[in-house]
């Protein structure tokens, strides 16, 4: 559970449309203070209009935004407390890197001595005081999403919005900025608001993480919530890797045994919303899965396909005309090969049950 703090940013009922694509749909949401909150889902869902309308670049058509307990639904930008880093990085290519951070300042009316001791500051922070003489086109992409944190840091705003801003960078610059973000983030004890349609940066970064889906929040919560808890097939299958593995079944009679391709599956709890006869889809998660040992009453299966990760094996067998994927420490798959069996046992107290007609997870 997420320890309570006082809210920073609240969303009620948000709407937003163009034209006939309604971008937000009814959004709800609720940001403590000093938190880091990600908005995580594929493209399209409405991330980047949640933060513009956070940021007071669109105006919502329904709803009430509260940044601090006021509402802030149609108040200008300035005044709002708020800082917004773009996915393009959006800095002024004919200024140097200290003019660049320097300029929110200056538009502010700071005394010089003090502009200049918080560039300095900023850039000494963010490892780039080599550079303040340079212009942005002169550096690398790490180096340009650095200048960017600082020009919207310096100012010290209350809520921080990121849009997917570490999309343009190589994987290990990703890695890089993933620890400089939550080092930034302990510092300051800001709150930032993260947009990202990648699952490692949400569940890597997010203290509170909110999976949108057609311009609406379903489910919030923590990375161990949203991994052992998902409220439908949808979450289910966006957090995890490998994905959840998902194969239609029936409730039988007792409501916690399920008829399926692979045999009868037994969880160790009943579904109280279940009744005989049911439609459902079993979730099974690829971590929940091991090789049985001698003796054990195990699942039937044929290995088709061995993806080495490095230290672990992302395993393929099939059951039943279902294709499973199960996770091996390297050494347990090396006693696997292609085309052999595999004795498979399934945790049952890590089944999920979703209703095959809606999606919604079975309680």
């Amino acid at each position: 559970m997420i320890p309570s703090r006082p809210p920073a940013l609240m969303l009620s009922g948000v709407e937003k449309s163009y034209g006939r694509v309604k971008a937000l749909d009814g959004l709800s949401l609720e940001v403590a203070a000093g938190r880091f909150f990600v908005l995580f889902g594929p493209s399209a869902v409405g991330k980047t209009t949640t933060l513009r309308a956070i940021a007071g670049l669109v105006h919502p058509q329904a709803g009430r935004i509260e940044i601090d307990g006021k509402d802030a639904t149609t108040s200008p930008i300035t005044g709002r407390g708020i800082s917004m880093v773009f996915q393009s990085f959006a800095l002024y290519p004919h200024l140097t890197v200290y003019d660049n951070l320097a300029y929110p300042l200056r538009e502010e009316g700071i005394a010089g001595a003090d502009v200049d001791r918080r560039v300095r500051e900023t850039g000494a922070m963010l490892k780039l005081s080599h550079r303040l003489d340079r212009k942005p086109s002169t550096l690398s992409g790490g180096e340009q999403q650095r200048v960017a944190l600082g020009r919207s840091i310096i100012r010290r705003p209350s809520i921080l919005l990121l849009d997917e801003p570490l999309t343009n960078l190589d994987a290990k610059l990703r890695h890089d900025m993933r620890a400089e973000l939550k080092r930034l983030h302990r510092q300051f004890g800001m709150t930032i608001v993260y947009a990202t349609p990648d699952e490692l940066e949400a569940l890597s970064m997010g203290e509170e993480i909110a999976v949108m889906r057609d311009g609406r929040v379903v489910q919030s919560g923590t990375a161990d919530e949203l991994y052992d808890h998902p409220v439908d097939t949808y979450v289910a299958s966006k957090i995890g890797a490998p994905h959840m593995n998902m194969i239609d079944g029936v409730v039988a009679a007792d409501a916690r045994s399920f008829d399926t391709p692979l045999g009868r599956l037994a969880a160790l709890t009943r579904r109280r919303t279940a009744s005989a006869g049911d439609a459902a889809i079993i979730g099974i998660r690829p971590h929940d899965i091991r090789l049985a040992a001698g003796g054990e009453v195990a699942l039937s299966t044929k290995v088709r396909l061995l993806e080495p990760q490095g230290d672990i094996t992302v395993v393929s067998v099939e059951a039943g005309r279902e294709i499973i994927r199960f996770v091996l420490p390297e050494a347990s798959a090396a006693t696997l090969a292609i085309g052999e069996p595999a004795n498979l046992v399934i945790d049952p107290e890590k089944i999920h049950v979703f209703s095959r007609a809606d999606g919604r997870a079975m309680a």
